[in-house]
């Protein structure tokens, strides 16, 4: 049947988070309606909203923090004969105009996977349906929103659409990042999804760039230095913790055996980064003494999460960073695919 809200991806497990920010937000920017969550599923519902382009465009994709994906849900089809899907699909879709592509997904859940190879199926023989009735065009349109088809089980589904300014590049919101056999810890990604996700292109070409200065607090064993080295930044590696070896063989990094929370550089750098395992009051704390104190120009850190309120913990968080920092701040947040039980924040 045909309805209208956000229909948005998480990380299995943070459905309630995701669901308290939706509200939350929602009411402030004067959209009241209500989630449906349910943990480890892997996607929240927004309903119960009159205007869901409004709500769409009143919480850009960007700003969301727990958010993988955000769509504008167009539809919930329970109860698909498994024969011909492919028929509520369309008749959905009647007077809700054009798209430039469709993606046929699954939630990122145990169960969801189950539903991959459905999904690619059914993907494969939607398209030219959906071409041949001229609900998509003939080749992929970025300039034209993107239809999604969440499956969520053999005989159902979800519609959704995505503005491709105001939404995730990447099928399921999970960017395709490659391992480095070289790389002091899987950590790296965790700082490569962030310099990608957090970063404008234009802000990349300007912020990364060799001969910049850097601190990484917390360092040992070195993922992130070694991701700022490749960079050709210098890299003050703060930790009492041992470094990895391809860490230390890198003539841009030096290790300075100390107590992130208690150092101080030598002089004003470029940039810091911080991934150290302490409440997030603590971090959040500590980064904004950084700013106050003029130490760094950039930061990227980590607030590791509490196991209940998570959303109140991070909204009072990054208020405390925004209210101690000492000057104004350019503050963007999101749980990244490689993000745990924890949120990656930039700050500049």
């Amino acid at each position: 049947m045909s309805t209208d809200g956000l229909l948005a991806y998480c990380r299995p497990g943070f459905e309630p988070e995701l669901a308290a920010e939706l509200g939350e937000r929602a009411a402030l920017a004067g959209f009241p309606g209500y989630a449906r969550a349910e943990r480890n599923t892997g996607y929240v519902e927004f309903l119960g909203v009159e205007d869901g382009a409004g709500l769409a465009r009143a919480l850009p994709w960007s700003t969301l923090i727990f958010a993988r994906q955000k769509l504008r849900l167009l539809a919930d089809l329970p109860g698909m004969d498994p024969k011909d899907r492919i028929a509520p699909i369309m008749e959905a879709l009647g007077g809700r105009g054009r798209h430039g592509d469709v993606w046929v997904e699954h939630p990122d859940s145990d169960e969801g996977k189950q539903l991959a190879g459905l999904a690619r199926a059914l993907g494969n023989a939607l398209r030219p349906a959906l071409r041949q009735r001229g609900l998509i065009t003939e080749k992929e349109d970025p300039r034209l929103p993107r239809l999604h088809v969440l499956l969520l089980a053999g005989d159902h589904a979800l519609l959704g659409s995505a503005e491709p300014k105001d939404a995730s590049p990447w099928p399921l919101g999970v960017p395709r990042l490659r391992a480095h056999a070289d790389a002091p810890s899987r950590s790296a990604l965790k700082l490569e999804e962030a310099l990608m996700m957090l970063l404008t292109e234009k802000e990349r070409a300007e912020f990364i760039k060799p001969g910049l200065f850097a601190a990484d607090l917390g360092a040992a064993p070195g993922g992130w230095s070694w991701v700022l080295a490749r960079q050709h930044i210098r890299v003050f590696s703060v930790d009492n913790g041992p470094m990895a070896q391809s860490a230390l063989d890198m003539p841009v990094i030096e290790h300075i055996r100390a107590d992130g929370f208690r150092w101080q550089p030598p002089k004003p750098l470029d940039w810091m980064v911080c991934d150290m395992v302490e409440s997030p009051r603590k971090v959040a704390d500590r980064m904004a003494t950084w700013f106050r104190e003029g130490w760094c120009k950039h930061a990227i850190f980590n607030l590791k999460l509490p196991m209940k309120k998570r959303w109140d913990e991070t909204r009072d968080c990054l208020q405390h960073f925004v209210d101690h920092a000492g000057r104004p701040l350019t503050l963007r947040a999101k749980q990244l695919y490689h993000d745990r039980e924890e949120i990656t924040v930039y700050a500049g």
